[in-house]
């Protein structure tokens, strides 16, 4: 049988999983486990997150994943850790200390230049970043030995407060757009302040539409998981039994629906009428007075789901992407 003609394997589901990512696990791994969790055909993150950040990884499945540009676009929340005396290669503790101080900055010297951190800045990002230069991921030639310039770009930091100051580290709140690197921050603080400065502990708590109270921890989804899966043989795995043998209620109650990712967004609710037209690719005349003339980004709900993501125009809404069923 051609490739072309193999069914692909998994369930086809949709929805978002709001990982609270634990310490050490990769962003691509965490995607992986939640795959075969959940045994759905496909999913993606909205956002990398550092193996030595914690916290939230929105991972989507399915359909889901085509929302996935609106998450990454949204605004996120950090809480980190800033060590004085010591910067090192990576901006975290995973790199060796290149320069030290035995300087303490008080709160009124941090206070006092947080208002250049904050609004529209220019910032460089970490040597160690997904950053790419020239085709090449900015770690991985950092990784090699090689120091890269890295152009500095502009990113918006729309809070960023002290939450707790002790003697030799500082605990911040950022709430900042997208492509900031909170090591960066770090980084330059401590430049700034005379002392260097490098990120011991990171956690993030929202990105976009997503915050604490979505999320769930990898060990309760494994327990459930658990609870659903019956006695699997290798055999039976490999010949696709798997969907047949395990029961995904209890997983799939931890979904949230793709939708969910797009709360900035117009929504046209269609009749079931308008959204059989919309799932064939066409467009549907808005009526109401409410209904807009013209929006370059809106999406449509019908069926109970999510249908399609498109625009306004002339009064008509016009799909570009249309979902399927969440199976």
């Amino acid at each position: 049988m051609s490739r072309r003609g193999k069914k692909p394997k998994g369930r086809a589901i949709s929805g978002w999983v709001i990982l609270d990512k634990p310490k050490g696990l990769g962003s691509t791994e965490a995607v992986s486990k939640m795959k075969w969790l959940f045994f759905a055909q496909k999913a993606g993150h909205a956002g990398t997150l550092d193996p030595l950040a914690s916290g939230l990884l929105p991972i989507a499945l399915g359909d889901a994943t085509k929302t996935v540009p609106f998450v990454m676009d949204g605004e996120k929340t950090y809480l980190f850790t800033v060590q004085w005396g010591a910067e090192t290669t990576t901006d975290d503790t995973e790199g060796p200390v290149v320069r030290s101080s035995d300087t303490r900055p008080t709160r009124p010297q941090v206070e006092a230049l947080l208002p250049n951190y904050t609004g529209e800045i220019s910032q460089v990002p970490p040597q160690f970043s997904a950053i790419k230069i020239e085709g090449e991921r900015a770690y991985d030639l950092a990784r090699e030995g090689e120091i890269v310039q890295i152009a500095a770009r502009t990113v918006n930091v729309h809070r960023l407060d002290i939450v707790e100051m002790g003697e030799s580290s500082t605990t911040f709140i950022a709430e900042c757009g997208k492509g900031t690197y909170v090591r960066s921050i770090a980084r330059d603080l401590g430049r700034d302040l005379g002392c260097f400065g490098h990120v011991t502990a990171l956690r993030r708590t929202a990105v976009g539409a997503f915050n604490e109270d979505d999320m769930v921890e990898l060990g309760e989804l494994e327990t459930v998981a658990d609870e659903g899966r019956e006695e699997l043989d290798a055999e039976a795995v490999e010949a696709g039994a798997r969907a047949r043998v395990v029961d995904f209620s209890g997983l799939d109650e931890y979904l949230i629906e793709p939708e969910a990712a797009l709360s900035d967004l117009y929504e046209v609710a269609l009749s079931d009428e308008q959204a059989g037209r919309v799932l064939a690719g066409n467009p549907v005349l808005l009526r109401g007075r409410d209904a807009p003339a013209f929006c370059e980004e809106a999406y449509a709900t019908g069926h109970g789901r999510l249908v399609a993501l498109g625009s306004v125009e002339e009064g008509s809404f016009r799909p570009k992407r249309v979902f399927g069923g969440r199976g």
